[in-house]
C-alpha cells in the first residue's frame, strides 16, 4: 500500500491547530506554507524547500506527538 504524500498546505493546517503559539520566527514561513503545494512549488522568490527548512529551524519549541510527526513529515519532504 503506498502512502499519499499530504499537500504542504495540509501540513500547515495541522500546524496551526496543534500549535496554538507559534514562535514570532516560525510564523512567516507557516504563513508561506498555507499557500505551498509540494516541495517544488515557490512562494515569491523562496522556494518551498527554502521555507520549509526555515521553518523546522524555527520550530524547535514545538513540542508533542502531533509536532514530531510533522516534522518527520517535512523532513522526509526534504530528502
Amino acid at each position: 500500500m503506498k502512502k499519499t504524500v499530504r499537500s504542504i498546505s495540509e501540513i500547515a493546517q495541522d500546524i496551526t491547530k496543534d500549535w496554538t503559539k507559534v514562535y514570532f520566527g516560525a510564523v512567516p514561513y507557516l504563513q508561506a506554507m498555507r499557500s505551498l503545494n509540494n516541495v517544488s512549488d515557490s512562494y515569491g522568490q523562496d522556494s518551498a524547500r527554502g521555507i520549509i527548512s526555515y521553518f523546522l529551524s524555527n520550530a524547535t519549541t514545538w513540542r508533542g506527538e502531533t509536532a514530531r510527526n510533522v516534522k518527520k513529515e517535512l523532513n522526509t519532504m526534504l530528502k
